[in-house]
């Protein structure tokens, strides 16, 4: 019984193909046309990004293995800070997953806006568009998880497929003219250009953390969710900027920044607008598989956090199928603010203005996480050689996740520091039910 159990877990292989493909996801679909709003020198931000998010997911993996209990990266930073630290980066990291979830939405309309044009044509439009397919994705859900979990294992291939073709065929059509003028169009300084684009690219590296969070479905945790992280993230960074850099070589710069559907644009002018069209539609089917699902995790999240009394009790209500559908409207809702609250003149616009603050509300949690780290250690009595050198990773970790908050730009940090501020407004009322008479001072003698 102990052999078969044993076989039925992942090895190392396949736990690295799943990290890899929890960030490929639709997280790439339309950076390469918001990049080259900066330049092809914008390409140099996964030089960072690449070393920072390894040292993050390394972090992750190693906080994975000292604590196991349920909350991920909430209850990393629990060890720490205790219950409010759990329902601050808890809360947070769900502002942020509601947020990607419009900018996912987005993506699926600039690709859909190939078959539909009218979607594309204002930003009224781009919000109408987005929001429809919103509650078409949230609706679609209140069959409960039978169905939800196939169609994203099944559609996220539309993203991965022409992705990964165009890293390895597409350096048959690279042009070295077209990849030079389109380096610096703005003549930015090379730091600049460097950092021009650091919330962007690790837009495309959320969800590294998948490793640490499936560890006991491993057979050899210990080993194999350090080097699955490390393997996924830089197995998907390669993906990253092998495609990026060769679309810059292949579409003109101009033609790029102004793309709604760069990846089908690029395989257009590789072969034909039929084979283009192929692509847009793998596309959309991929970023509405990937919407479907979050709609659904953000639902499934939120009955455990009410479950655990830090969520409204309409949260936890589930209908004959299984699915909590009076918490999905509410969160579908709270979706549609956001999509009216960033509209903007251009689809790409809007698409960055949610990255940013989506990457500043998912990146404070990291930090609380892999702050917690040192505490784990001493907790669980580490050697100091291992000490140190987890120590001296996670704080590359944190140095840069620090700086990626400053790099989104005052407005992205300013919707976080509010998302901040609601966090702790409503720590102060929940904060009692997690508080016994005896913690608060109140024991007499």
């Amino acid at each position: 019984m102990a052999e078969q159990a044993a076989k039925k877990k992942m090895n190392l292989i396949q736990l690295t193909f799943i990290v890899a493909v929890n960030m490929m996801g639709s997280g790439i679909i339309m950076l390469p046309a918001n990049m080259a709003q900066v330049g092809a020198i914008s390409l140099l931000s996964w030089i960072i990004t690449a070393v920072g998010s390894m040292a993050i997911a390394y972090g992750f993996a190693q906080a994975g293995l000292f604590n196991q209990r349920g909350g991920g990266l909430a209850a990393y930073a629990e060890d720490a800070y205790g219950k409010s630290g759990y329902f601050v980066t808890f809360f947070l990291y769900f502002v942020s997953l509601l947020i990607a979830n419009v900018a996912i939405a987005i993506s699926a309309v600039g690709y859909l806006s190939a078959f539909i044009p009218w979607v594309s044509s204002s930003p009224i439009a781009t919000f109408v568009g987005v929001v429809a397919l919103l509650w078409l994705t949230t609706i679609a859900n209140f069959g409960g998880p039978s169905i939800t979990g196939k169609i994203g294992s099944f559609t996220v291939w539309g993203v991965i497929i022409p992705v990964g073709a165009l890293s390895i065929i597409g350096w048959f059509w690279f042009n070295k003219e077209t990849f030079a003028a389109a380096w610096n169009p703005h003549g930015l300084g090379l730091v600049e250009g460097m950092v021009s684009t650091i919330s962007l690219t690790l837009w495309a590296f959320l969800g590294m953390e998948s490793a640490a969070q499936n560890s006991d479905a491993v057979e050899n945790p210990k080993r194999d969710v350090p080097l699955a992280c490390m393997f996924g993230t830089l197995g998907a960074a390669v993906i990253y900027i092998l495609s990026t850099t060769v679309i810059q070589g292949i579409v003109p710069n101009m033609d790029l920044a102004q793309s709604t559907g760069p990846f089908g644009l690029v395989f257009a002018q590789m072969f034909n607008p039929f084979i283009g069209k192929l692509v847009m539609a793998l596309a959309v089917i991929a970023c509405i598989g990937s919407l479907l699902g979050w709609q659904f995790t953000m639902g499934t999240t939120a009955k455990t956090a009410s479950d655990d009394a830090m969520f409204p009790g309409v949260f936890s209500k589930l209908n004959g199928m299984g699915a909590p559908v009076q918490g999905m409207i509410i969160l579908c809702g709270i979706q549609t603010l956001f999509a009216f609250s960033t509209i903007s003149p251009t689809l790409a616009e809007q698409f960055s203005a949610l990255v940013n603050l989506s990457v500043v509300t998912n990146v404070l949690p990291y930090i609380l996480a892999l702050s917690a780290l040192a505490v784990m250690m001493q907790k669980a009595e580490v050697p100091e050689r291992k000490y140190r050198l987890n120590l001296f990773i996670s704080t590359i970790g944190m140095l840069y996740s620090g700086y990626a908050v400053y790099s989104a730009g005052m407005e992205a940090v300013f919707g976080g520091m509010i998302s901040m501020v609601a966090a702790f407004f409503i720590w102060a009322f929940i904060s009692p039910r997690f508080v016994s008479f005896a913690q608060a001072g109140g024991e007499t003698e």
